[in-house]
């Protein structure tokens, strides 16, 4: 075939890409905004529950996962301590809060999949 019929295809697939990569966006920054607006004050219930606990928090980007044990819930943020490490996640990205799975003999598993 003509390297010229190729074009059209992959200039097609481009556009649908950023398309999507924007949709993605665009609903992030709606949920935010509502949040924002309404409060969080489910996320954050739903966080007390956890409070000294090992959990997985994920947030609205599938890369980042945290690990560690919830020591704090405030208004806006969680507090997750970690080897001896504290880290505040902003509970407006936080999305899903488990516990740590385990497997049949009460330790925790070395591969989590999500």
């Amino acid at each position: 075939m003509n390297p010229s019929t190729y074009i059209p295809i992959i200039v097609l697939w481009i556009i649908i890409f950023i398309m999507f990569r924007n949709r993605r966006a665009v609903v992030a920054r709606q949920i935010i905004k509502k949040r924002k607006m309404e409060g969080n004050t489910e996320m954050k219930e739903f966080a007390k529950r956890f409070i000294d606990k090992e959990c997985l928090i994920s947030s609205f980007d599938s890369n980042h996962q945290f690990e560690g044990v919830i020591k704090e819930v405030s208004d806006c943020a969680i507090l997750v301590e970690k080897n001896g490490t504290v880290e505040a996640i902003n509970l407006d990205f936080v999305i899903r809060i488990r516990e740590f799975p385990k497997n049949k003999k009460g330790k925790k598993k070395s591969v989590v999949l999500d």
